[in-house]
């Protein structure tokens, strides 16, 4: 039997074996949570038989957290029931950075009770309980839970299939209904943290009773603990929407919820990041248009976003016929094509449009400038040949990977397959996705197969970036699309003076400027490089005496285009400086008795404090060559 592993190297067995065998054989029985073969997640104590594919799922990936803090959703179950026995059992899942578990409880839990459910999980982790799988037929299932009085979980055994096998898994005296998969010993657990409770309906309808629902994370070293609290509490103090306020850059209002309003200097900031994307774009060979806001139904219907995406749309009538806002520009840039006749050496065509749109999200999903209602959106679509496909993606994906570096971010690559709502033939389908396949193995770029989570009408490539807190956001996409060109009927003439229809490619790189600010905003803590700064000096001068002096200082870096600020408040320099500082000012410059008498200023950077007296010349010169240089 032989088992190939994920790099590609092959183990040979005489017999079954079961994950964990194979896991020691590797060496990694310490840090291994389960298994996946054949692509299906597994317990490190299912047993292999046949010729497979095998993967170690350690902490490292997202499913062996799953496995790793649904046993840990256990541990907390298992101490509830020691602790207060009548309580009943609901769901416990893993969720993004921890766990949670539902109880129903005469007396709901309040957070005092936290605390002894943890020493109680303290012990149950002490016992080093094995985790052991068992299944029963679905009568005698029915029987166990009975027994155990578990109404929830008796009414999620009836949902399950006559055929289905149904699966326990116990540790100890606690024996849950659950489909796994598990770790193999509650001794694995050794770092967790209870923290917070709320309210759930069960089943999340509100027409059920309502349990309690109690939440923790949970790590295999105290040290990881730690680090994770520390990173909550450093997430907090980058928060864009507190920075936003505190640096005067966009608010948040109730007249307009999911609608930002953005400050003088938010705005500036905003505009520097569009001007950066112009300049790129122009140095790409891409033409930039601007098409209208609202168009009728007729055009979504055309498009296929009328039936597909219509519960994200707003939309109005206009002389009695209907119109939507439009959720993106798409539709608008296929009318500016069709509007002139094409040749095929007009091709690629590769048309930008920073497109202002709007998509109904649900209130409780709204988070500042992450989850908008409204945003502008740095879309463009690229109208090529067949033959031009793959060097097209490829340059796309060169431009995003140029973007990505300058910020100082990592990124890793989805690729997302035909989903079910989809439009199209399979042969295009095929054509689509194989194109994108292709390119990125010309670049050599890694990436994650995402089935089904395409748009309706083609295949993507999402980039997901890292900020400087480990967490992932996916913002840019490049989507192959057969579908609107078809759709929209238009056409170039080729070489042989027939007609032919162009394929096309949708991507973003920002993909919300808003959102993207907002990642910024966090990403740096509010500390931009200075080229992005929307104020990149304040002039401090010591006195008023000396405000003359800064005010010509000011004109001259005005003159080079450097973005700053004259602080001629009658208040200490000290004090100047510490606001200087809190917003984030990346070159204060200080004006004083010798500096006038010198025609030099005192500088003082954000990161590296004081630089010393530079003559005005000198400094203009590292100034505009380190915003010129994006340094």
């Amino acid at each position: 039997m032989k088992i190939r592993l994920k790099d590609g190297s092959i183990r040979e067995y005489e017999s079954p074996v079961t994950v964990m065998e194979a896991v020691k054989d590797l060496g990694l029985a310490k840090t291994a949570c389960a298994g996946k073969v054949n692509g299906e997640t597994v317990d490190l104590r299912t047993i292999i038989e046949n010729d497979c594919e095998l993967i170690i799922l350690t902490l490292d990936e997202e499913e062996g957290k799953s496995v790793f803090w649904h046993t840990s959703a256990h541990i907390l179950a298992q101490a509830v029931k020691r602790l207060y026995p009548d309580t009943k059992l609901g769901i416990g899942p893993a969720v993004k950075e921890g766990f949670y578990y539902d109880f129903d409880r005469e007396l709901p839990f309040s957070e005092e009770d936290l605390t002894e459910l943890e020493k109680e999980m303290k012990k149950i982790v002490k016992e080093e309980l094995p985790i052991k799988r068992f299944s029963l037929p679905k009568e005698e299932a029915k029987a166990l839970l009975k027994a155990k009085n578990e109404p929830y979980k008796l009414e999620l055994l009836e949902g399950l299939k006559e055929n289905q096998e149904i699966s326990f898994y116990q540790q100890g005296e606690y024996v849950d209904l659950c489909a796994g998969p598990h770790l193999m010993n509650t001794r694995q657990v050794k770092a967790f943290k209870l923290t917070t409770i709320a309210g759930a309906y069960w089943h999340g309808d509100e027409k059920n009773k309502m349990l309690t629902r109690i939440y923790g994370t949970a790590f295999t070293k105290q040290a990881d603990l730690e680090d994770y609290f520390n990173r909550l509490e450093e997430v907090k103090r980058r928060d864009h929407r507190k920075l936003g306020k505190e640096l005067e850059l966009f608010l948040l209002l109730e007249e307009g919820p999911g609608f930002p309003f953005f400050l003088p200097k938010g705005l500036t900031l905003k505009n520097t990041l569009i001007q950066y994307w112009r300049e790129l774009h122009e140095r790409e060979g891409y033409v930039e248009i601007e098409t209208p806001v609202i168009l009728n139904r007729e055009l979504w219907e055309t498009s296929g976003h009328w039936f597909h995406f219509r519960e994200n749309m707003y939309t109005l009538k206009i002389d009695e016929e209907d119109f939507a806002i439009k959720p993106m520009s798409c539709p608008g840039g296929m009318l500016v094509f069709n509007a002139f006749p094409h040749s095929y050496r007009d091709l690629p065509m590769r048309v930008g449009e920073l497109g202002l749109v709007h998509r109904h999200e649900m209130s409780g999903a709204l988070h500042g400038l992450l989850r908008v209602r409204c945003f502008t959106q740095d879309d463009a679509h690229i109208f090529m040949t067949e033959e031009q496909v793959r060097e097209e993606i490829k340059g796309v994906a060169r431009l995003i990977d140029e973007v990505y570096q300058l910020f100082g971010f990592k990124y890793h690559v989805e690729l997302s397959t035909k989903p079910e709502n989809s439009i199209g033939s399979e042969e295009d389908w095929e054509l689509a996705t194989n194109s994108l396949k292709l390119a990125l193995k010309d670049l050599d770029i890694e990436y994650i197969i995402n089935e089904g989570d395409g748009a309706f009408y083609g295949p993507k490539i999402d980039f997901h970036l890292e900020d400087s807190l480990g967490r992932t956001w996916q913002c840019g996409t490049i989507q192959l699309d057969f579908q609107l060109p078809l759709r929209f009927g238009i056409e170039y003439t080729g070489a042989d003076g027939e007609k032919h229809r162009p394929i096309m490619i949708h991507r973003v790189i920002f993909g919300s400027i808003e959102r993207f600010l907002g990642i910024l905003i966090e990403h740096y803590a509010g500390n931009f490089p200075l080229w992005l700064s929307p104020v990149q000096v304040k002039l401090l001068p010591i006195s008023e005496k000396f405000t003359p002096y800064a005010a010509l200082i000011l004109d001259q870096l005005k003159s080079k285009g450097i973005r700053c600020e004259l602080d001629n408040r009658d208040e200490k320099i000290g004090y100047k400086i510490r606001e200087a500082r809190l917003l984030k000012i990346p070159y204060m410059l200080i004006v004083g008795e010798k500096e006038m008498e010198n025609k030099t200023v005192a500088v003082r950077n954000r990161e590296l404090g004081e630089q010393g007296n530079l003559k005005i010349e000198d400094l203009i010169e590292r100034l505009v060559r380190e915003i010129r240089e994006k340094a």
